[in-house]
């Protein structure tokens, strides 16, 4: 009896954080689909009277270049962009660097990883002002590959970190028996540390897409037209100077969180290797 209580007591509390961490979502849900009236009635209408999907309609038709609807669906293509563009640059960089500090002995490595992390903790408002006249000089402001290139820049400190962590769990062993049987130590690299390093190479890049995906100050300043502005962007558009359409606002949540949502479902296994594995090592 007391097992069954317990257990009881174990399934309510789920339910709970559950209801509590899913609650916000379902209101988001809720609101793109609810009309403008049910979403400013007083009491407050739980469920809309007349749902409709709209706003969505909107979204994926709209052929009026100058509305907040078209920018929102060039900016799906573009922050899909700049998110597989700045992970692909952040892993190629990190990787082999975190390899390189976990596996050689050099002069200041413990400085140069700390360094690594410290420039990941910079407030992002220090660097806005020199990244703007940067890519201004490169030619880069308001381009899909100069928002990737900034992203890039502090997306990197966290993946060497991470990867670096990783590859000290991993027994150096393994690898010199890879040489002893004739690998080179870029191919003992390759066929050995990168196949048992893949959790947190998974981990990581989830973290790089979401990073990528959500950031919001530097796409303020380094976009301005439809060509480069990525999603948070475009949800900001739909707020106006006399107006705030708080449907669309919700519609365009509910469509930026998908493709996140959808990745982290395929690749739960992997994240929760990769959380539980290596990462404290060092």
């Amino acid at each position: 009896m007391r097992k069954l209580v317990a257990r009881l007591a174990l399934y309510l509390a789920a339910l709970a954080v559950a209801a509590f961490v899913l609650a916000p979502f379902a209101w988001l849900v809720i609101s793109s689909i609810a009309s403008g009236a049910d979403l400013l009635s007083r009491p407050l209408r739980w469920w809309p009277e007349h749902a409709s999907f709209e706003r969505y309609w909107t979204i994926f038709t709209s052929t009026d270049t100058g509305a907040p609807a078209y920018t929102f669906r060039h900016a799906i293509w573009n922050s899909t962009r700049v998110a597989a563009y700045a992970t692909l640059v952040s892993l190629g960089v990190g990787i082999p660097a975190a390899y390189a500090l976990a596996r050689f002995r050099f002069r200041s490595r413990r400085a140069l990883t700390l360094l690594f992390l410290g420039s990941y903790m910079l407030p992002p408002i220090a660097l806005v002002v020199a990244l703007y006249l940067l890519l201004g000089q490169l030619r880069l402001r308001d381009t899909v590959g100069g928002l990737a290139l900034v992203y890039s820049s502090f997306i990197t400190p966290y993946v060497i970190w991470i990867m670096r962590g990783y590859f000290l769990a991993i027994p150096p062993e393994l690898e010199e028996a890879a040489r002893v049987d004739g690998c080179s130590r870029f191919g003992a690299f390759l066929r050995v540390a990168l196949p048992l390093a893949r959790p947190g190479i998974v981990t990581t890049v989830i973290f790089a897409v979401l990073t990528a995906w959500d950031e919001f100050l530097y796409a303020l300043i380094l976009t301005s037209s439809v060509r480069a502005k990525p999603i948070p962007v475009a949800i900001a558009e739909f707020s106006g100077q006399h107006m705030i359409d708080y449907g669309m606002i919700a519609a365009g949540g509910v469509l930026a969180a998908l493709p996140p949502v959808l990745l982290s479902l395929v690749l739960q296994r992997h994240i929760i290797r990769g959380l539980t594995a290596g990462a404290v090592k060092g």
